[in-house]
Formats: C-alpha cells, sequence, structure tokens
C-alpha cells in the first residue's frame, strides 16, 4: 500500500512553481514603480520645462521640454504591455517607442533650425538650468535600473524605454551647456545649436529602437 505523502514534503515539492509565480510578479511591481516614477518625473519636467522655454523663448529648453513628453508616452506604452485591457505586444511597444524617439528627432531639428534661421534671441533661464540639473542628477540612475530589469526580463520595449532616459540625461547636459553659455556669456545662438546636436543621437536610437536592438547609451 503507498504511503501518502506527508504535508511538508508536498509543499517542498509544489514550492518551485510558487516560488516563479512570485518572483513574476515581483519583477512585474518593479516595472510598475519604475514606469510610475517616470510617469511623476515626466510629467512636472514637461511643465516646467515648457514653461521655461516659453517664457525664455529657447529652442533648446522646447527641445528638452518635448523629450519629457515623448517619454511620458513611452513608459505609458511599456505600462500597456502588463494591462489584460489593452495587450500590447512587446515589439509594438519597442516600435512606439522608436517612433516617438524620431518624432522627438525631427521637433528638435525644425525648432532649432527655425531659431537660427530667425535669428532668434532667446534670454537666460535659471529655471531652466534648474530643471536640466535634476534631470542630470535623475535619469542616469532610471536608465540604469530599466536597462537592468529589460535585461532580466528580456523586453525590447523596457530597454527602448531606458534608451529614452539616457537619451533624456544626454539632452539635458545639451540643453545645460547651452542655457549655461548664453547666460554667462550672451552668446544667444549656441542655444539652438546646442539643440542640434542632439539631433543625430535621437536619430540612431529611434533607429535602434524600432528595430528591436538594444542602444549603447545606458
Amino acid at each position: 500500500m503507498t504511503k501518502p505523502v506527508p504535508a511538508p514534503l508536498q509543499s517542498a515539492t509544489a514550492s518551485p512553481a510558487g516560488v516563479s509565480s512570485c518572483t513574476s510578479a515581483g519583477n512585474a511591481a518593479t516595472i510598475f514603480w519604475l514606469q510610475g516614477v517616470t510617469l511623476l518625473w515626466m510629467v512636472a519636467e514637461c511643465a516646467l520645462s515648457l514653461y521655461a522655454a516659453a517664457s525664455a523663448h529657447s529652442p533648446v529648453l522646447l527641445a528638452f521640454g518635448s523629450d519629457s513628453l515623448v517619454e511620458v508616452l513611452s513608459a505609458a506604452a511599456v505600462l500597456a504591455q502588463f494591462l489584460p485591457r489593452y495587450s500590447l505586444s512587446e515589439e509594438r511597444a519597442a516600435r512606439i517607442a522608436g517612433a516617438l524617439l524620431v518624432l522627438l528627432a525631427l521637433i528638435v531639428g525644425i525648432t532649432a533650425s527655425a531659431s537660427l534661421a530667425l535669428r532668434l534671441r532667446p534670454a537666460s533661464s535659471r529655471l531652466g538650468i534648474a530643471v536640466t540639473v535634476a534631470a542630470l542628477v535623475a535619469m542616469p540612475v532610471l536608465a540604469r535600473l530599466k536597462r537592468r530589469e529589460a535585461r532580466r526580463r528580456n523586453n525590447p520595449a523596457l530597454a527602448a524605454d531606458a534608451a529614452q532616459s539616457a537619451m533624456c540625461a544626454y539632452l539635458a547636459l545639451i540643453a545645460l551647456a547651452g542655457l549655461a553659455v548664453n547666460s554667462v556669456f550672451h552668446i544667444a545662438w549656441f542655444d539652438p545649436l546646442a539643440a542640434l546636436a542632439a539631433v543625430p543621437l535621437l536619430f540612431a536610437e529611434g533607429k535602434r529602437a524600432w528595430q528591436g536592438r538594444s542602444c549603447n547609451c545606458c
């Protein structure tokens, strides 16, 4: 007669599936946390940057604020993968993120070129400098955490969103350089020139994201 398996042994035998389920839930919670922080940060950054851009008539701040708006949409696309109502695939989410990066490159290029052609003279902006400094601190950390989680889950959409966060840090550095030079030396054309410097990077990362390849910026 076969003896019944003791309860503790049954529990131990069933544990791997439970551990796997808990790990999966933990990973999803980590992504939700990362994207939730991104959304909150980007909404505030976008509002402040665009306000500063309008006040100072600054193309580089307009580009930086537009990047924040694009990253809000990118973070939302990644979150949509985990919402059953939307069921957005990883490939489609990655393509959306790539298309948004290319759209951002077009916005930056057109805005900066128009500013140079019209010989606009952006004013200095303390608010813009403060926002870009804050982004320089926060965005590399977020990009690193997203990239690590993307590798764990093999998620190209999250990897593309990590590229967005890293690109935000690069744009913050470029914007800060343009704002600082304009503020200290009063060289107005350096502002849109700094914005144009980001365009090739944006196109390259958008192409990588669209093709589902990991980026090298994080």
